[in-house]
């Protein structure tokens, strides 16, 4: 056996691996066009898909409207980089078909954990008024609770106002960036 043929299948050496791993997050980071043109599309789409479904269901309480719309806008423009990001790694190197799952899998835990937790700051900052000092005890517990609360009453109450706009536009934002992964890595 050749000293080639031993180094191909000896084990990676740890700057190997560090390498490779750079190299693999690297290659994970969202283009600029994605970024830049996918990112504000994302933001509209689900501010729409919030509109939709309010004005679907006849309550699009008007007095908070703007509040509820910039919140979800502001969930897709954070979640769109974080989860194309996340769904290229995660996927890296594999058929079109696992693209696909972890793109709408990433765009959904991004999309709705970010919107989610923006929503449990806001939430936050209103409840703060009635909390103990900053840094106590009691204080911690109540920021937990307060946020665990908000999370918890977004996923229940929150998450319906992605349908149905939202589950099409993901389901299409998936498709796209599946393929136009699997063109740009032959």
């Amino acid at each position: 056996m050749s000293s080639d043929e031993q180094a191909s299948k000896s084990p990676l050496l740890p700057l190997d691996v560090a390498s490779s791993k750079r190299s693999r997050l690297v290659l994970s980071l969202p283009k600029r066009q994605e970024v830049l043109i996918g990112t504000p599309a994302w933001a509209l789409a689900m501010a729409i898909s919030a509109w939709l479904a309010l004005w679907l269901r006849g309550n699009e309480a008007d007095f908070h409207l703007r509040d509820v719309l910039s919140l979800y806008a502001l969930g897709g423009l954070l979640a769109w980089p974080l989860s194309l990001f996340a769904a290229r790694f995660a996927a890296q190197g594999r058929t079109v078909e696992t693209r696909f799952s972890a793109f709408l899998l990433c765009l959904v835990a991004g999309t709705v954990g970010t919107t989610a937790c923006l929503f449990a700051f806001d939430y936050r900052i209103f409840y703060a008024q009635w909390h103990a000092t900053t840094g106590t005890r009691t204080w911690l517990f109540q920021f937990l609770f307060t946020f665990l609360a908000a999370l918890y009453q977004f996923l229940v109450l929150g998450v319906r106002l992605y349908l149905p706009l939202g589950l099409a536009a993901l389901v299409a934002a998936s498709l796209w960036l599946a393929r136009s992964d699997m063109r740009q890595r032959r």
